[in-house]
């Protein structure tokens, strides 16, 4: 079998200079080439957007009981399952634990930083044609909320086990949070104690980076004194902030999809998938996201399989020939 190569690129990013995490603004771009990639030949690009606490490198993991994106691909053209595509991995990951590839002045401008830049980098070095966005869990939300907000940059989207229906996947998490955060003195304090740690990947220590994460993204507000952020509960009492959660709601997919409707219909492409024992509850979200793209009459591809929401990545066996096939033309 044919294999192709993933090329490392660095890129120094102006709209991530001066981040409020300090995080690196020069970052890495992973680039997966087909086999035998003729530079002069376009083909369709996929840009990979991965879950949170993970960056793009991570697709390229090596796991003896797994198949890498490259081995993946490699295998699926080979079999003829999939034609020659680009695969771009971009490093997004961030202090709070991850990304949701949307602006925020708690994190940085990463939705712009994608946009802007990382895909005029990409294009200025190799022949690329329409491109597609493709992502699981919080990368699933990415996909989803760039492939609607963006229909002019991404002709198809793959939106595997996104984040949506934020009632069943968030709510749970919070009082675990809540408490973590007033142990350790508040939010600010807790990521520090948490970023001293050597046993960063403990289950019982999500619920509160995912909390903190997500509210970074989607209520940033510069004039609070909690790392410039507005929780949607008090963090002394617990008392639950509506006008806070309502602004979550605005950014829930389920309920952008009647707002974006006309930009969806532009896309050639709408694939979403999630197992039915997903842990996060997702399942409900994309339910939801389902019922409303066929009450709106907006043409997409929806599979429920029997699983969870991890160890999931053999579902991208059924995405990236749709994306493929979607995004190729003569």
């Amino acid at each position: 079998m044919r294999s192709g190569r993933v090329v490392e690129e660095w890129l120094q990013s102006r709209l991530l200079e001066g981040n409020p995490l300090g995080d690196p603004s020069e970052r890495e771009v992973l680039i997966y080439l087909p086999p035998g990639h003729d530079p002069e030949e376009e083909v369709p690009v996929i840009y990979g957007v991965v879950g949170y606490t993970g960056t793009g490198r991570m697709l390229l993991n090596a796991d003896p009981l797994l198949e890498d994106i490259q081995g993946k691909m490699d295998r699926l053209i080979a079999e003829g399952k999939c034609g020659p595509m680009i695969i771009v991995m971009p490093d997004c990951f961030t202090r709070v634990g991850g990304n949701q590839y949307i602006n925020s002045t708690a994190t940085g401008p990463y939705e712009d930083y994608l946009i802007q830049e990382v895909i005029p980098f990409v294009e200025q070095k190799y022949r690329c044609g329409h491109r597609g966005i493709w992502g699981k869990s919080s990368g699933g939300y990415g996909a989803m909320v760039l492939g609607m907000r963006h229909p002019d940059v991404f002709s198809a989207l793959a939106n595997h086990s996104g984040d949506s229906a934020f009632e069943f996947c968030y709510i749970p998490d919070f009082p675990k949070a809540l408490k973590a955060f007033r142990e350790a003195g508040g939010p600010q304090a807790w990521l520090d104690q948490y970023w001293q740690r050597s046993d960063r990947r403990r289950k019982d220590l999500f619920p509160a980076l995912n909390t903190l994460g997500m509210a970074a993204h989607y209520f940033p507000n510069p004039q609070s004194p909690s790392m410039g952020i507005d929780f949607p509960f008090n963090l002394e009492t617990g008392e639950f902030k509506p006008e806070v959660w309502e602004r979550w709601r605005e950014q829930d997919p389920v309920n952008m999809v009647e707002r974006y409707a006309d930009h969806l219909r532009k896309l050639k492409f709408i694939y979403l998938d999630c197992g039915t024992e997903d842990e996060f509850n997702l399942i409900w979200g994309m339910r939801i996201l389902h019922s409303k793209l066929e009450a709106l009459g907006i043409p997409h591809v929806y599979d429920e399989f029997d699983d969870g929401h991890m160890n999931v990545t053999y579902r991208y066996d059924v995405s990236l020939p749709l994306l493929y096939q979607a995004l190729y033309q003569d």
